[in-house]
């Protein structure tokens, strides 16, 4: 039997055909209907406002977390931030209250950014914490403080390794522009640093309980770069999938075009002009943003946006049916810098009375049109309609075909009525027609004492 078999190659192909197609099919990643994948999404959807952390040893150096590849250190010189690491003052139940008083529902924590450098005590590195002057393990205090004050937990996971003996130099390489460093490519072996991957994600996703959303950083795909079949992403998100079926993973593995390949875009230091598409549909993103131009702690940065920018960034996001991730880098010492504590406050100074036009808000329905210099926000739930008043009219705002949609109107900040009138005629006291859809609210000359001052619009 067996040597007939072998006897006749076509027999043999068609076999070594059914293993192909076999395996491409078992590598197949789970795929959900539209409806699965918006409930598993939906708290995420709802809580629109995260904290993203950006920590380790370039916190030290203090000018950028891309020091080692904008100054092309190499791994002797940079040794130095490793010896001295020892953030004293690390508090991370400080941290979630001040994410929590922010008004921040879920926190993304850098476990590993691209030096290599590990928050946690990994067993496949010694390039961790824990042989550190501090000498113990980060993440597990931090993961505990956050889940304490009812924030959700993301981990950050670099799938760049500039430290790694396997990984390969390429165009984005700290030594890619030294000659020797290059010709070690030749014995260096990326089939060990994906199984280095694979380990350390195992190990971030089996030893902290459950992780809400990971966000993986980045594919460069091209000449001189790396993309999916550098990181075996096929592979490496169906593990994850495995190791946690409901984790939210976001869109840098180089898989756009395959289905289930990711969850949610990821537009960095750039706000859309409308709610990103893909084919035509919707779909759900999320902008990481920074206080300033830095990522890491810069001690000599100053392009810090204001308070104000920054809610309305906020806002804007919502409005375009998005998430903001905004970025603290802490210090070395293991603290929040004052620039960032400032904005942490004014952010929720004004979250604690305008919550309800960013949790569970999305994009305004077309029906309602946006009035000059105002974002609109929309909570489909409660049936409410927001208006975010940035430049504050003098007494007169004119909402356009509004006319028998509005039930109640108040001001979000002190809840104190909003009167409004529509069908109006020209008269000795004003010139202005609406039309038979307008309406106009009746606004205090003076400006509420909040930053942006928000109308909460209670609709039929």
């Amino acid at each position: 039997m067996r040597n007939t078999f072998y006897k006749k190659p076509y027999m043999v192909i068609a076999l070594l055909l059914l293993m192909v197609h076999s395996f491409k099919l078992s590598a197949q990643l789970p795929v959900e209907t539209p409806a699965q994948k918006k409930a598993r999404l939906q708290w995420w959807t709802d809580a629109r406002f995260g904290m993203f952390i950006h920590w380790g040893l370039y916190s030290l150096a203090a000018r950028h977390e891309w020091v080692k590849n904008y100054e092309r250190i190499n791994d002797s010189t940079y040794q130095k931030y490793f010896d001295n690491y020892n953030p004293d003052l690390y508090n991370p139940e400080e941290w979630a209250l001040k994410a929590k008083q922010a008004g921040m529902k879920y926190v993304v924590l850098t476990t590993k950014h691209h030096e290599g450098f590990c928050l946690w005590d990994s067993k496949y590195t010694d390039y961790k914490v824990t042989n550190t002057p501090y000498g113990k393990d980060l993440l597990k205090p931090f993961v505990e403080a956050f889940r304490r004050q009812g924030i959700r937990v993301g981990f950050y996971y670099s799938l760049i390794d500039w430290h790694h003996p396997d990984f390969t130099i390429d165009r984005v390489h700290p030594m890619r522009d030294n000659a020797a460093a290059r010709k070690t490519n030749a014995t260096r072996d990326m089939n060990k640093y994906r199984q280095y991957i694979k380990n350390q994600l195992t190990e971030l996703l089996t030893n902290y309980g459950k992780i809400d959303e990971l966000f993986l950083d980045f594919s460069y795909p091209g000449n001189d770069g790396k993309g999916h079949e550098d990181w075996d992403s096929e592979n490496l998100l169906k593990l994850i999938r495995k190791l946690q079926p409901q984790i939210i993973v976001n869109d840098r593995l180089d898989l756009s075009n395959v289905p289930g390949g990711w969850d949610y875009q990821t537009p960095e230091q750039f706000m859309p002009q409308e709610w990103p598409t893909v084919n035509g549909v919707k779909v759900p993103w999320e902008t990481c943003q920074t206080f300033s131009g830095s990522w890491g702690y810069y001690r000599d940065e100053y392009s810090w946006k204001s308070i104000n920018q920054l809610v309305e960034m906020l806002i804007e996001t919502t409005s375009k049916g998005g998430n903001l991730l905004l970025n603290v880098g802490p210090t070395a010492r293991g603290v929040f810098d004052e620039r960032a504590d400032e904005r942490l406050k004014g952010l929720g100074d004004w979250m604690k009375f305008n919550e309800r036009s960013i949790y569970g808000c999305t994009q305004a329905p077309d029906s309602f049109a946006k009035p000059d210099n105002c974002l609109l926000t929309y909570n489909p739930k409660t049936n409410r309609l927001y208006i975010h008043v940035l430049q504050w009219p003098f007494k007169s705002l004119h909402l356009k075909g509004y006319a028998g949609k509005i039930r109640y109107a108040q001001l979000l900040n002190d809840a104190s009525e909003v009167r409004f009138t529509t069908n109006t005629t020209p008269g000795s006291h004003t010139t202005e027609n609406s039309g038979a859809n307008d309406v106009i609210l009746d606004l205090p000359v003076t400006k509420p004492n909040t930053v942006i001052p928000v109308i909460e619009l209670i609709l039929k």
